[in-house]
């Protein structure tokens, strides 16, 4: 009896599972022309993404495409915004589709969706700013749209980038318990909707910019099981790319870091170019919101000085010269 009931049970199971799957939102059907406009970036389906713009005072010696992490939005960076400029460099931030003030809010885009609108971005940039180097900087789930972005730029075409607690805890690293899980979840029930409270982790020390976040209406408090689902594809996808990171970058992390787990980042090296033109601040007192926590200003000095000079000594002296995280093993 037990061993039918067993049966009957994975029966519906699977007839369950066959009638849900994981929810991407619709992309226009228009070709257009995509537009920088102030404010706003009208996408080639016609999508319009919200834009800010800190801009310094006369010609900036560069430009800064930020991508903003999972749930935020564009105004994650105005503290960031605000530095650079004053350092004579103007930065860009979108919301990227599903977030911030964009339609479909919550519903996620699809990975080559979110990498192929930060092309479309730097491309703009490029014709806005000839002769000026244009650099891309991602921020968590913005790192992980980096990297997957990088692989469909034109050789040249990018100056550099800066990853920041990069979003590359991918699916092999995961306990199989937390795959199955997810993958159970999103396709029975693509549209529960999870808080995370529980999970005891944070993403910053800093309790100001904590409580904004649960204040501001337009960050994403209940997350949709297929937008996790999503998200894990974008990181399995940046991971895979790491290892064809061929132009120069910066790679930040915080050993405090609870929300990628330090192993994450560790596959992550294993896999760049060991004699790529890449770097990596290990910062012992950094969070997850590494230009967002208390010792933020540490953290964009770096990148300021790395976007003027990306061969000189960083500020902090935090770079690690084996190019690995000091938690990390020897390979």
């Amino acid at each position: 009896m037990r061993s039918f009931s067993r049966l009957l049970c994975s029966i519906l199971l699977l007839q369950l599972v066959g009638c849900a799957s994981p929810v991407l939102q619709p992309s226009g059907e228009l070709n257009l022309a995509p537009s920088l406009e102030a404010g706003r970036v009208i996408a080639t389906d016609g999508m319009q993404l919200p834009l800010s713009l800190w801009q310094p005072e006369g010609k900036p010696v560069a430009v800064l495409l930020a991508l903003h992490g999972f749930n935020d939005y564009r105004h994650s960076f105005v503290n960031l915004g605000e530095a650079l400029a004053r350092q004579g460099i103007a930065v860009y931030a979108y919301d990227q589709r599903g977030f911030g003030e964009t339609a479909y809010h919550g519903l996620w885009p699809g990975t080559d969706r979110l990498a192929s609108d930060a092309v479309m971005v730097l491309g703009l940039l490029r014709a806005r700013y000839p002769g000026t180097p244009v650099y891309l900087l991602g921020e968590s789930m913005g790192a992980a749209v980096s990297l997957h972005a990088i692989a469909a730029l034109p050789a040249g075409s990018l100056a550099g980038v800066v990853l920041v607690a990069p979003a590359v805890w991918a699916r092999s690293g995961m306990p199989w318990y937390q795959r199955d899980a997810l993958w159970l979840a999103a396709h029975t029930f693509p549209g529960l909707e999870l808080t995370g409270r529980g999970l005891q982790r944070r993403a910053t020390d800093n309790h100001a910019v904590l409580r904004k976040l649960h204040d501001d209406p337009l960050v994403i408090k209940k997350t949709r099981v297929d937008s996790l689902w999503g998200l894990a594809d974008l990181m399995d996808t940046a991971l895979a790319e790491a290892s064809s990171l061929v132009i120069p970058a910066l790679i930040l992390y915080g050993r405090h870091d609870e929300i990628i787990p330090p192993r994450a980042i560790c596959r992550m090296t294993d896999r760049l170019p060991r004699s790529g033109p890449w770097r990596m601040a290990d910062y012992p007192e950094g969070w997850h919101m590494l230009t967002r926590d208390l010792q933020a200003d540490r953290v964009i000095g770096d990148i300021a000085a790395w976007l003027k000079a990306p061969h000189d000594p960083l500020p902090s002296g935090l770079e690690d010269p084996g190019r690995r995280p000091k938690h990390c093993a020897e390979p």
